[in-house]
């Protein structure tokens, strides 16, 4: 069954290139609603909660690095079909292999410095959302 949110993360590296205006503009004209946002820099302990279902892969440890390195934004996004249209919008984790236009065939730096977080599911969704946000914290 699909809900209507979806999770997502502006990274540190869109955060340091200044593009927290862009990407919130392209996920606004796609159709998306806030329905909950916070810029914070995660703990290194933070990072490796958010993270826990990669701790067995080689790459955790510079992701948590990665992660806890400066500010992200996180947000709680909200529209029908959202993960779905979500994971569209912002293209394939390698950007090199991103559709045009999406996001981070435009922000992306690299597979690792990949400008956005999309959730992957509609569980994946809800846990997410629920690590960083209250329903108190939720509009």
């Amino acid at each position: 069954m699909t809900t209507n949110i979806t999770f997502t993360m502006l990274k540190p590296d869109a955060v340091e290139a200044n593009n927290i205006g862009p990407i919130l503009a392209m996920i606004n004209k796609a159709g998306f609603t806030i329905k909950a946002m916070k810029y914070l820099r995660l703990s290194k302990e933070q990072a490796g909660n958010f993270y826990a279902v990669h701790k067995e892969r080689p790459f955790y440890g510079e992701l948590v690095d990665y992660m806890s390195s400066g500010p992200i934004v996180a947000a709680v996004l909200q529209k029908n079909n959202a993960v779905a249209d979500f994971r569209t919008l912002i293209g394939a984790t390698d950007p090199t292999k991103a559709d045009e236009g999406t996001i981070r065939k435009l922000f992306a730096k690299s597979i690792a410095a990949n400008a956005v977080h999309g959730s992957d599911s509609d569980e994946n969704a809800a846990n997410e959302a629920n690590f960083f946000f209250s329903g108190l914290e939720r509009f």
